[in-house]
């Protein structure tokens, strides 16, 4: 069955906002949200709430979680009934797609990963799965209201 991301826009400005404001760091972070279901439509991860995390390496080409603030991420999403469906970092200086340090590194089958490219003047946005570093890429849907 086939996946698509869907994002409120408020999130989707925050996760753009939050990708500028640390540039040339990679920013980094959760989205958390709901999963619909349907035997006749893609599944539909829903994301609704944004989880800013500090990028500890400081880089502009790899970013490490503080495992304090993934931890209260978790515990938050669980709280609002959501899950953490997704892993978003920004690209300051290359496309939205997974880098080989991405490959490497972005192991888990069950998050999907969320790039935010600012190699240009319009920032771009592409969601990924990556298992046994087959790379699929999900279709990214803003959605307007909560």
């Amino acid at each position: 069955m086939s996946e698509q991301l869907s994002i409120l826009k408020s999130v989707y400005d925050e996760v753009i906002e939050h990708s500028k404001a640390l540039k040339p760091v990679e920013s980094c972070g959760y989205l958390a949200g709901t999963i619909s279901e349907s035997p006749t439509e893609p599944v539909d991860l829903k994301i609704i709430t944004l989880h800013k995390m500090t990028n500890l390496d400081n880089e502009p080409d790899h970013f490490t979680f503080d495992p304090k603030e993934q931890f209260a991420a978790l515990k938050a999403a669980r709280s609002e009934g959501q899950a953490l469906l997704a892993v978003y970092h920004s690209h300051p200086e290359s496309p939205a797609r997974p880098s080989q340090e991405d490959l490497r590194l972005l192991k888990d089958p069950n998050m999907i990963y969320v790039i935010v490219s600012l190699e240009h003047n319009q920032p771009d946005m592409k969601a990924y799965r990556i298992v046994n570093e087959v790379v699929t890429e999900l279709t990214v849907i803003v959605k307007e209201g909560a």
